[in-house]
């Protein structure tokens, strides 16, 4: 069996990160990947990821300035499928790459193009699109671990609800000093690539039933938005019962310990309960009774919450260092407790259970060696991937692919390819219908998506769903979607859901898969209803002994690495769990990517299969960064320092006089504008710091002086003598996201979308991800109301409305009524 992309050219031109990781998806899927570099090779080729990111593809070289590499590259857009760019905007023009000149020559090319900030006229444009950049423009630092007010006050322009609560820095997260942080991980390349994952996927389905290519478009700027898409929400009225929390504030415990052994472990949401009975003896002794599900006393999602859990930090810092980490995932595991131990993105390429699974894969590198890297993103059971060996050394088929693109030409193919007439489509997913039984955001945001490019999206919702649905978080993954409140362990809800089963496309749901086979709603169970069905099902885990534990956004980035590095552990530094994080949502995409691809197979084959991911492959994909030996060691790589201010003298944060300023420093050139714009010419001939080597030897050094320097002024001082001075340097931006909404050119292209909600009023949330120019994304409502549809559907489905009536009664399905918005406050 082979890939799902294997028929599939693509032409991947992007350097960076999220153009490589996109061609990497692709070519994991069975695709023909073939990476056009200048000459020279890919500018960024020096980073590790690049070990991973280039696997499986094939490198030519071409110079796009030349008359014939340029002629040998239009020959072979002649026959590509895909074509993945990431220049600034302007450039492709310029070279005459664009998408209308290319779409001349192959009407049937999906262009995928990845910016910085994107390519309208919107005033971030032409900004420098480095990753640190993207994040301190946007003020994406600022969100690492929140405001102390929480996300909801501080876009509502609120004050902090508890001013005179002081948290000490050793009870929170992050490095112990005010201001942003600075993450390891590259949070807005990452969710570019997600992005542009769903939207090529969802262009070429488009294609095979329209018979036309077209433009796929999204931005780092976007990625970042995707990251932030649970902090960037800005209701009118934040006060109804239960919508605000305490989960995004600075100043709530993350439920961080460290342990005997100076090892860390993650309790989400911390456990008071079971940390403190377990704990009791000389011995961990967690039994079954311990669970989360029995605790009437855990905690809440009210802000009021945060009070409680300062009183209960320290007492559960302490009971939780009477023993080592290994032996508190060994009760977690006993007691199903949410909870595992931080450990480095090497120790994670290690687990044999990783490895077992495919999420990690082991191969022979020509310069590294044996390593390990980041696997198998999503299984598809009818068109499984095949991963590529390695990477290809620059311009290793550069012969061979020249020799296609002189074959095409040769065979009369330089006519323009003409586009066969299809069926029209209004978005990609159109007739489509999805059935959400998916929990928490892991699986609803996966779904959301699918509504985003026109689908169906019916959500099943549990009696007891209201408390949950009530909480802002889960809004950010249930808009556009119709709700029915079901009971499936009443016959007569069952006979409502296979119903639907029997009219739906898809089945979408996170639940432990053991569940789902005990409701006979597992995959076997139902083909045999509906033999093309495609059924989707994302886990906490990888496959095997931690399949049927409880696992969340936490737990992956715990057993992945990510804490890890975006706490700088290795150089001193603290777990940190970022409020920006690609775990959930990370898995949400992937589960888009596979339901899409195995919708394009079936949409040619007729036959359905099943379809899985999981939080751990997402966590995975973004620490892909890293390599291993099989044994745990790791290669020479960039990571960020204890205090978290970044990567290097020349790649991180600084504090001024009054802001924070971010630089990133590629080359000689930048060093030198850096040391002339700041007064510090003499740094430029100190034989310290007149190469990269040297600087990296007294790095410490250096970060010292420029820090004393720039404490001299204010960030928009410096800011506008470094900008000018051609250094690539932003500001912290505080206020990005209470902006963001009022934006007119991120309004335009429904970057954000405002709408009328029952319960809060107006409500603006982070809107498409991507666009796509023949069949574009839409929105297809707000949030919705647990089981507002139920009545209209089971009308739909030929229940009357005494039946309905009954069923109601007793408890076998639930509708609610449209409450009111409470009364706006006093302006």
């Amino acid at each position: 069996m082979a890939g799902v992309f294997k028929d599939l050219q693509v032409l991947d031109l992007s350097w960076g990160i999220a153009g490589p990781m996109t061609g990497m998806l692709l070519a994991d899927n069975g695709a023909t990947v073939t990476k056009i570099e200048p000459p020279g090779g890919d500018p960024f080729r020096g980073q590790l990821g690049y070990t991973v990111w280039n696997r499986g593809k094939r490198s030519a070289v071409l110079d796009l300035k030349t008359a014939d590499d340029k002629a040998a590259l239009l020959a072979l857009v002649r026959t590509a499928d895909v074509l993945i760019e990431s220049y600034a905007p302007g450039v492709t023009a310029r070279l005459g790459i664009d998408y209308d000149t290319l779409k001349a020559l192959n009407p049937k090319l999906v262009y995928c193009s990845i910016t910085g900030y994107g390519t309208d006229d919107n005033e971030h444009r032409d900004r420098p699109a480095y990753d640190a950049l993207v994040q301190a423009r946007s003020g994406l630092m600022w969100e690492q671990r929140g405001w102390a007010e929480g996300a909801l006050n501080h876009l509502a322009g609120r004050e902090d609800p508890f001013p005179d609560l002081d948290i000490p820095y050793d009870w929170v997260q992050g490095a112990p000093r005010p201001g942003p942080l600075f993450p390891a991980s590259h949070w807005p390349s990452l969710g570019a690539f997600f992005s542009a994952s769903v939207g090529i996927s969802a262009a070429i389905r488009a294609r095979g039933i329209t018979g036309r290519g077209q433009k796929v478009e999204t931005s780092l700027l976007q990625g970042a938005f995707a990251g932030a898409a649970g902090v960037w929400m800005r209701a009118e009225n934040i006060d109804p019962d239960g919508f605000d929390s305490w989960i995004l504030g600075c100043k709530a415990p993350k439920g961080h310990f460290e342990c005997k052994d100076g090892k860390w472990i993650h309790n989400w949401v911390p456990n008071p309960r079971f940390i403190l009975q377990a704990s009791e003896g000389d011995n961990l002794n967690a039994t079954p009774n311990l669970t989360v599900q029995n605790d009437p006393d855990r905690f809440g999602t009210g802000p009021e919450e945060l009070l409680v859990m300062s009183h209960y930090q320290p007492i559960l810092a302490e009971a939780v260092k009477k023993f080592t980490a290994q032996e508190w995932v060994d009760a977690a595991e006993k007691a199903e407790m949410t909870m595992q131990d931080i450990r480095s993105v090497e120790e994670s390429l290690a687990d044999p259970l990783f490895l077992k699974d495919g999420c990690v894969t082991e191969t022979e590198d020509p310069t590294l060696g044996r390593i390990r890297t980041v696997g198998t993103a999503y299984k598809m059971s009818k068109t499984p991937g095949q991963l590529g060996t390695r990477s290809p050394s620059v311009g290793e088929h550069t012969d061979a692919v020249k020799a296609e693109a002189q074959k095409i030409l040769a065979e009369a193919r330089a006519e323009a390819a003409a586009a066969n007439a299809g069926k029209s489509l209004k978005a990609p997913l159109e007739g489509i219908t999805v059935l959400d039984l998916g929990l928490a955001i892991a699986g609803p945001f996966g779904t959301q998506l699918l509504s985003d490019l026109g689908a169906t999206v019916i959500k099943i919702n549990g009696l007891y769903d209201l408390f949950w649905h009530r909480v802002h978080i889960a809004y950010m993954a249930n808009r556009g979607k119709q709700s029915i409140t079901l009971n499936l362990k009443d016959p007569r809800a069952m006979e409502v859901f296979l119903k639907l089963v029997d009219e739906a496309d898809v089945v979408h749901h996170n639940m432990r898969y053991e569940a789902a086979e005990r409701l006979k709603i597992d995959y076997e169970s139902l083909k045999q209803r509906k033999p093309d069905l495609i059924y989707c099902h994302t886990r906490g885990f990888e496959t095997g002994k931690r399949a049927g534990l409880p696992g969340n956004d936490q737990t992956g980035a715990c057993l992945s690495g990510i804490q890890y590095e975006d706490g700088g552990m290795a150089r001193g530094g603290k777990p940190l769990w970022s409020l920006t994080s690609f775990g959930d949502t990370g898995n949400g995409f992937l589960s888009a990517v596979a339901v899409i691809n195995a919708l394009y197979h079936r949409d040619r084959t007729g036959e359905g299969q099943m379809v899985d991911t999981s939080i751990i492959n997402a966590a995975l994909l973004n620490t892909s960064y890293a390599v291993a030996t099989p044994d745990g060691k790791g290669f020479e790589r960039p990571q960020i320092d204890g205090m978290q201010f970044g990567f290097s003298a020349g790649h991180r944060i600084y504090e001024t006089a009054s802001g924070w300023l971010c630089v990133v420093l590629a080359n000689d050139g930048h060093w030198d504008a850096l040391f002339a714009a700041t007064g510090l010419s003499e740094l430029a001939t100190d034989a310290r710091f007149t190469d990269a080597a040297a600087r990296r030897q007294h790095d410490a050094e250096l970060a010292d002086m420029i820090a004393a320097k720039l404490k001299s002024a204010s960030a928009t001082e410096w800011f506008a003598k470094l900008d000018a001075a051609g250094v690539p340097v932003e500001i912290v931006s505080e206020d990005f996201s209470r902006k963001v909404h009022d934006t007119p050119a991120f309004q335009k292209h429904q970057w954000v979308v405002s709408y009328d909600h029952p319960v809060v009023g107006k409500l603006d949330q982070i809107g498409l991800l991507f666009s796509l120019s023949d069949t574009p994304g839409v929105i297809q409502g707000r949030p919705l109301l647990v089981g507002e549809h139920t009545q209209q559907i089971m009308g739909r489905l030929g229940y009357s409305e005494d039946q309905i009536k009954t069923m109601e009664e007793q408890f076998a399905v639930g509708f609610v009524g449209m409450p009111r918005m409470p009364p706006r406050r006093a302006a």
